[in-house]
């Protein structure tokens, strides 16, 4: 499977600008809300000592976290939280009124190089750290273990109990929280339960209800909200403006409101497959047989192309199911005009129960797929085998 749309102008572009990582990322849209609560907590002296960014992935939670951390560390070592306290000349100094931080700036340099003496980042370790060290040199995300073990947090208390280097705070990043084992997280408890003066720790979590209640009740909750249409216009402009107009419309649909997700697909040939994916599906009741495992043999040589096929095929369903109770098929209310077509003619071909079902299974079929390791052929063309039945039992 391509890893790049052909739906563009074929500018080539510098991978790190494609989808900048959140420790290198100066830009954050569309969370102003969070942004404001962080400021008038540190602004009115009330900075907690953790805070939990939760939210679906890809909606700026650790470039929130990173640009927290950037401006506590720049900020911190000056008249402290409230800002008011005197300047040079015995004058108040104002307020800071925003997270920004500009990308020349020596923390952000620092922050960006992992070589900020007060900063820690506890994210789940490379499989391999040679192969690591080259997909990063590579501007790629190397590949990760499965969980955060509680190596990655060892010497976390020593850490933050240790005077900030530059005389203002320690501030340590989990990304993600959630991905801790057992052992892990009750060493982050260990912490939360008697925190260090001036020390903050930033939990970013993409499913909180995983984390034990006894770290949750500890941090402040920051939620965050998938991002609005429009800002993901703006971001998709921003970050590939090789995308035509009508490649990015289709990014934005598909995403969710999620920016990451959004870029992922652009970059590892999300819009050619949910072509194809469409294609195929506009065929049901009479799908080329051929053309169905030629999609079957692409997702199952491909672990990229397995991934989105698992995240685009049972969403399209649930936008199917959710066409056939509302006449909407996207959440949001957008829905194409060539998904409409389609999921017009399927719901008249079956009952929504029979959809909702379809829905059910392959959701159930791909994720057991992935859990054990069955053929992803198989298991595509098993789907596609159940799509096809529905729509022929008028």
């Amino acid at each position: 499977m391509a890893r790049a749309s052909s739906r563009g102008r074929g500018r080539t572009l510098d991978p790190a600008d494609l989808d900048p990582a959140p420790r290198a990322n100066p830009h954050l849209a569309g969370q102003a809300a969070a942004e404001g609560e962080v400021l008038r907590a540190w602004t009115g002296g009330r900075m907690s000592h953790a805070w939990l960014i939760s939210g679906p992935r890809g909606i700026g939670k650790a470039t929130l976290a990173f640009r927290m951390a950037r401006f506590v560390l720049a900020d911190g070592g000056g008249a402290g939280q409230g800002g008011d306290g005197p300047g040079l000349f015995g004058d108040a100094t104002p307020a800071p009124t925003s997270l920004t931080m500009a990308p020349d700036h020596p923390v952000f340099h620092r922050v960006q190089a992992a070589s900020h003496a007060d900063l820690r980042v506890i994210q789940r370790a490379p499989v391999d750290e040679t192969e690591a060290a080259a997909a990063l040199g590579a501007g790629r995300e190397p590949r990760r273990r499965g969980e955060i073990g509680v190596d990655s947090v060892r010497g976390l208390g020593a850490f933050l109990s240790l005077t900030p280097a530059e005389g203002g705070w320690r501030v340590v990043v989990i990304d993600a929280a959630d991905e801790m084992n057992r052992n892990a997280a009750n060493a982050v408890l260990k912490v939360l339960e008697e925190p260090p003066r001036r020390a903050i720790l930033l939990l970013v979590a993409h499913n909180p209800a995983r984390l034990p209640s006894t770290i949750a009740s500890r941090c402040r909750r920051l939620t965050l909200r998938p991002l609005a249409p429009d800002v993901m216009t703006d971001l998709l402009m921003h970050y590939r403006p090789d995308l035509d107009e009508s490649a990015r419309a289709t990014l934005v649909r598909l995403a969710g409101g999620s920016i990451g997700r959004a870029l992922g697909l652009a970059r590892q040939g999300g819009l050619d497959l949910h072509g194809e994916l469409l294609a195929v599906l506009g065929q049901a009741p009479h799908m080329d047989v051929a053309r169905c495992h030629a999609l079957g043999d692409a997702v199952a040589r491909d672990d990229a192309a397995w991934q989105l096929l698992r995240d685009l095929l049972p969403g399209w369903l649930a936008g199917l199911a959710r066409f056939g109770a509302t006449g909407q098929g996207a959440a949001d209310g957008e829905t194409a005009a060539e998904d409409r077509a389609l999921m017009t003619r399927l719901c008249r071909a079956a009952p929504l129960d029979r959809w909702v079902a379809v829905w059910e299974k392959t959701v159930h079929l791909l994720g057991r797929t992935e859990a054990v390791n069955l053929d992803r052929k198989q298991a595509v063309l098993a789907v596609l085998l159940l799509i096809e039945r529905a729509a022929a039992r008028a």
